[in-house]
């Protein structure tokens, strides 16, 4: 996974030092309930579809594009369904970061762009559409949480985003 060249100048002053970045990710459901999920190349587990955002980038956007560039899928960012906060991150090189989790649901522009689901980049060994009771058993942890958020709100559209009080 490259570092992105605004990561890269940041550490280049601050070294391995804690660094706080803006998520987002992606609870994708299809016409047919379906949850777009990767298995990540990192650490092998499947989870929701997410990324950092670009300075300046606002965060339907940058979701959109995270989701495009992982999975080929185009999807419509709906509606934020919680905002939250990483435990702090050591990557294998030292670095540190902690991220502000913005988890919005969303879904396929298509049932084409639905179909369209593979990897397309190398943050993925593996990109699939899953029924929520047929899950597969290494869910990342914070992937567990978000899918309990999104799914939530799903069933009740009245409900406002979830956060810490």
């Amino acid at each position: 996974m490259p570092i992105p060249e605004f990561v890269a100048a940041l550490r280049s002053r601050i070294g391995t030092d804690l660094l706080w970045m803006p998520g987002v990710s992606a609870v994708v459901v299809d016409d047919d309930g379906r949850l777009l999920l990767g298995q990540r190349a990192d650490t092998g587990q499947w989870a929701v579809i997410s990324g950092i955002l670009e300075p300046g980038e606002d965060p339907a956007v940058g979701l959109a594009r995270e989701v495009r560039e992982e999975t080929g899928v185009d999807v419509v960012v709906d509606r934020l369904v919680a905002v939250t906060v990483t435990e702090p991150v050591e990557y294998p090189n030292g670095d540190r970061s902690q991220y502000l989790d913005l988890a919005f649901l969303c879904r396929p522009v298509s049932p084409a762009a639905a179909a369209a689901a593979h990897v397309a980049d190398d943050e993925s060994l593996a990109v699939a559409w899953f029924a929520p009771d047929d899950l597969p058993d290494d869910l990342a942890r914070s992937t567990v949480e978000r899918l309990g958020h999104a799914l939530g709100r799903l069933a009740d559209p009245s409900a406002g985003p979830f956060f810490v009080r």
